[in-house]
């Protein structure tokens, strides 16, 4: 009944956020007389805020159309469908140039396949990760289906599911594939590569994992002390709704999206209503280059997905009540999940300092798991001053992390001789 009565509430909304966005371009525009009038700044400013406020956001697109290779030179790149599933698109960022040298750079340069998470954002959300990748290597990204668009008819969608999508995906990418991991996913990365080294298949050259819930019972935060608080019965009679009539799944039962971004704008209350009156105060001061800053980080926290609900129970209880994977108990369509049976991949695990959606040693617990790996083949970052988001996106990601994610997939691609000193069983280097 909440996700009717939330499409009621769109529906009824939406024409007023059109005329609110209508009356805030009168009020701007410079042929236009209301501009003139006096406090029309403030009164612009106003409208375009309610608009904001008030529309709805659609699934933004990566927009990356180039990239900076090799010594500067520009290529051309266009996002191509590599695998179509029900719930997922392999996307592959394609890259073309006439320029010899840069072609056979791009030739020699090694595969990456991003794993990007599915927990009520979209893969955009990792946009500059992939436009920073795209200098260095050949990339894949995971974009994850909006459950409400998935027919019911294909049926369910659970945690294994998403074990054997990675699975599939890093097959059809290759053995050479250097698999990047974000936030959710690094839990069942680890367990998709985890089985494929228990059945004797090639496993990635690396596996780099970034700000994942491994251990959730490491520096719990809010998100973890919720789903221990609430039992499993409690998440299943209050926050899964079906889809209505109006969606292609309609009658899939799902995690809606606009539950999980009430969510977040939660954890942070003031922070959003902050950014929201800086944001009136830059249209009123004509700073152009700031509002569209805000706008633009805006148009990719709004656009949210729904998720699977099969997917979100089992994540509930697998990664957050039951901590299967740290306690050995994990079990995949009747297979254990043995993370010690990595012996082939190297491990690098990076957390934000500030990190208030996966505490710190959430993910360096990968390392404890993984004692299969050689030591010398062990790195761990954490980055100084980043929050969730910074360790993928903005001036950290870009100047900090991209720089050692690179420089350890570089040193551990198959075939490159690792000068490593010898190092204890256990011992973790710390990327500097």
């Amino acid at each position: 009944m909440l996700y009717q009565l939330y499409e009621t509430q769109r529906a009824l909304m939406a024409p007023f956020a059109e005329f609110a966005g209508a009356a805030a371009k009168l009020y701007d525009h410079p042929l236009s007389p209301f501009a003139h009038l006096p406090l029309s700044e403030r009164i612009s400013a106003s409208f375009d805020l309610l608009h904001r406020l008030g529309k709805e956001y659609e699934k933004p697109a990566f927009g990356i159309t180039s990239a900076r290779v090799g010594g500067g030179v520009e290529v051309a790149v266009q996002e191509r469908v590599a695998l179509a599933e029900p719930f997922c698109r392999l996307l592959r960022f394609k890259r073309f140039t006439d320029d010899p040298q840069a072609l056979a750079l791009m030739k020699g340069q090694p595969t990456v396949l991003v794993v990007a998470p599915l927990s009520g954002h979209h893969a955009t959300l990792l946009r500059d990760t992939v436009r920073s990748l795209l200098h260095d290597h050949k990339v894949y990204i995971t974009d994850w289906t909006d459950a409400r668009m998935v027919p019911a008819d294909q049926g369910p969608f659970h945690l294994d599911d998403y074990v054997r999508y990675v699975q599939k995906f890093i097959r059809h990418v290759g053995a050479e594939a250097h698999v990047i991991s974000v936030c959710q996913p690094t839990v069942p990365v680890l367990a998709a590569v985890s089985l494929m080294a228990s059945r004797g298949e090639p496993t990635p050259p690396t596996l780099t994992m970034m700000g994942g819930p491994i251990d959730a019972r490491r520096s719990a935060t809010a998100v973890n002390t919720l789903a221990t608080t609430k039992s499993h019965g409690w998440f299943e009679n209050n926050v899964i709704f079906r889809v209505p009539p109006n969606y292609p799944g309609a009658g899939r039962r799902v995690y809606p999206g606009f539950l999980q971004h009430s969510g977040f704008v939660a954890m942070n209350p003031d922070r959003h209503v902050s950014s929201h009156y800086d944001y009136f105060r830059d249209l009123i001061r004509g700073d152009d280059d700031s509002a569209d800053a805000h706008r633009q980080f805006y148009d990719e926290y709004n656009a949210v997905l729904d998720l699977p609900a099969e997917y979100y129970l089992d994540t509930i209880k697998t990664v957050f009540q039951d901590f299967a994977l740290m306690n050995g108990s994990w079990y995949v369509g009747g297979e254990h999940v043995r993370p010690q049976d990595i012996t082939g991949s190297a491990l690098m695990t990076v957390e934000g300092e500030l990190d208030d959606i996966s505490g710190a040693g959430q993910t360096q617990a990968a390392h404890d798991l993984c004692t299969g790996i050689p030591a010398g083949r062990h790195a761990h970052y954490d980055v100084p001053g980043a929050g969730h988001y910074g360790i993928f996106s903005g001036r950290r990601w870009r100047e900090m992390v991209y720089p050692r994610v690179k420089a350890f997939i570089e040193r551990h691609r198959r075939g490159a001789a690792v000068a490593a000193e010898p190092r204890r069983h256990g011992e973790i280097h710390r990327v500097r």
